[in-house]
């Protein structure tokens, strides 16, 4: 993956202030404390209690979004308290914190990351009390406010940086093709759409027929990049995937082949193992979720709406897109959140 160095700066998509990524020169929580889209920065949360329920505590970004929660209830004086299930598939788990959390009288107000968002719809019916998404969206009219990635934004944003890096690298026809996550997933067809969009747009040609789909997993991701190889011996210029783990291993899969070696690998999700990876030549760029400026606007908005004030249906927790020139800086940042 040699490529012509160049300075590909972070470009911030919305309004952007919380978990600043790489590049803003100032820490997360100074940042978010600056704005959030919300109107509340300056809002007194009193003795609020406001529960956090993720979708785990066990990984990595979700390690970050519980940070970024958990650092504005700090700085304004707010009881935060953050859980989450065992893993990503411990639905009954989840459901329960749910239930005992609405239940228990405990909390002003519920920001929760859904593992099965029908489900939650049923539990939050009727609740007397705030209730907020983040990550994910929850289809029911008791959301007042979801707090995540604009996919589609965020996407495109991704597929101009590639293109234009593909430029850098020498491509003189640049065509892309997509390995995608779970056909059908609402997510997936966002950044599905996104990247179409950025790429054609930029000057590119997203390769429609030849999406593949890997489920979101390595191993199947592998598959489909010696698929594409197959298909097109001459090589192709971008190769995006709708996850970190599915570039690295199309950029594993292709390895050693000539005709791959200027392609520009794009991910999604920005988080150290990418960003490692982006570093050692294992991945060319990623396109970042800010978990830690979901957290830390998801209690704000928590907030907000307690303090009496109209909330914003989406609140966009900002993106950027992380290269080799950035990665370093990045990696400083994401250390600075879980200190």
């Amino acid at each position: 993956m040699k490529m012509k160095k160049r300075l590909l700066s972070i470009a911030l998509a919305g309004a952007m202030a919380a978990g600043c990524l790489t590049g803003c020169g100032s820490s997360g929580g100074d940042s978010a404390a600056s704005g959030s889209g919300t109107g509340s920065s300056g809002s007194s949360g009193g003795d609020y209690n406001i529960g956090v329920i993720l979708k785990t505590t066990s990984a990595e970004y979700w390690q970050y979004v519980q940070a970024g929660a958990e650092a504005y209830g700090e700085e304004h004086g707010i009881n935060v308290e953050v859980k989450g299930p065992t893993s990503e598939t411990a639905y009954d788990e989840q459901q329960n914190m749910i239930e005992t959390d609405l239940n228990s009288g405990a909390y002003d107000a519920l920001v929760i990351a859904p593992l099965q968002g029908d489900q939650v719809a049923t539990l939050i019916k009727g609740a007397d009390i705030p209730i907020l998404a983040v990550d994910t969206n929850i289809e029911a009219p008791e959301i007042l406010s979801f707090i995540g990635t604009g996919n589609e934004e965020a996407a495109a944003l991704g597929g101009k940086t590639a293109v234009e890096a593909a430029k850098e690298a020498g491509w003189e026809e640049i065509k892309a093709i997509e390995i995608c996550g779970v056909q059908g997933d609402s997510t997936n067809t966002a950044r599905y759409e996104g990247y179409k969009k950025g790429i054609n747009e930029a000057g590119g040609e997203f390769l429609e027929n030849e999406t593949q789909y890997a489920d979101a997993v390595a191993d199947k991701a592998v598959t489909c990049m010696e698929a594409i190889m197959q298909t097109h011996p001459e090589g192709i210029a971008i190769i995006c995937a709708n996850n970190d783990d599915m570039a690295m291993a199309a950029a594993r899969a292709a390895q050693g082949n000539k005709a791959y070696e200027n392609t520009i690998f794009l991910g999604f999700n920005g988080d150290r193992a990418a960003c490692e990876a982006i570093l050692a030549g294992n991945e060319t760029m990623s396109v970042v979720q800010d978990a830690y400026g979901m957290g830390y606007k998801a209690v704000e908005a928590a907030v907000a709406a307690l303090n009496g004030e109209e909330l914003e249906a989406f609140i966009d927790s900002g993106t950027g897109v992380v290269t080799a020139e950035n990665a370093q800086e990045r990696l400083d940042e994401l250390d600075k959140y879980l200190k």
